[in-house]
């Protein structure tokens, strides 16, 4: 949309609207699905043992097609501009790894956090979550990109062809995202069969949020 724009459009509007967005429809569609719209964050929440493991390949696939459905009305309606949401890292590639694991990791720290301690925040986890993306993206998008999100960097990839970097935006998030576990669960614990925590990472509840 920027180079759309002629320039209109800011790295922090670009920085803040994807958290916008994902706050935005945690509120709207948490209660239904968890509004989980990142793979690595079913993958936290069934390790931390808040999602049937036999859901994941139904949201992974969900959460594909809807990238790739995006990606693609992009490339129809705006043609050469969809290769600007193609994540491109402007450092080295063990730097942007290094990023991409500590945004994710923060990220799905807080993801897990308002999940554990449901009853404490109820519906405004969106704002966290919200607030994480936005300021990821604002210290780290001018420089490799910011996705925290595997699928979000692979669909545009895809639909153009530029495969070469997709790697460090699937490596880092995975690692961050298991990190993220094991740090949430050396705070809060396990917390087994804790129904409100469940409820809030599939959906079930007024409490739910994902990204």
């Amino acid at each position: 949309m920027a180079r759309l724009a002629h320039g209109e459009i800011g790295s922090a509007a670009r920085a803040v609207a994807p958290g916008l967005m994902v706050g935005a429809l945690i509120y709207a569609i948490g209660d239904v699905s968890g509004a989980q719209l990142n793979p690595v964050v079913t993958a936290a929440f069934t390790l931390k043992r808040l999602f049937p493991p036999a859901l994941v390949l139904p949201y992974w696939a969900a959460q594909a097609v809807g990238a790739l459905l995006a990606a693609g009305l992009v490339g129809v309606l705006f043609g050469d501009a969809v290769e600007a949401g193609v994540s491109t890292p402007h450092v080295a590639p063990a730097v942007a790894v290094s990023l991409e694991v500590i945004l994710t990791m923060l990220l799905v720290l807080v993801i897990l956090g308002t999940a554990d301690r449901a009853r404490i925040v109820g519906p405004d986890a969106a704002l966290a979550v919200a607030a994480t993306i936005s300021l990821c993206g604002l210290i780290a998008l001018p420089i490799e990109g910011a996705s925290m999100n595997p699928i979000r960097s692979l669909a545009p990839a895809i639909v153009t062809g530029r495969l070469g970097d997709t790697w460090i935006y699937i490596v880092g998030p995975l690692a961050g995202a298991v990190v993220a576990v094991i740090a949430t669960i050396a705070l809060h614990g396990m917390h087994d069969h804790d129904r409100k925590a469940e409820e809030a990472a599939q959906g079930r509840s007024e409490a739910a949020g994902g990204s």
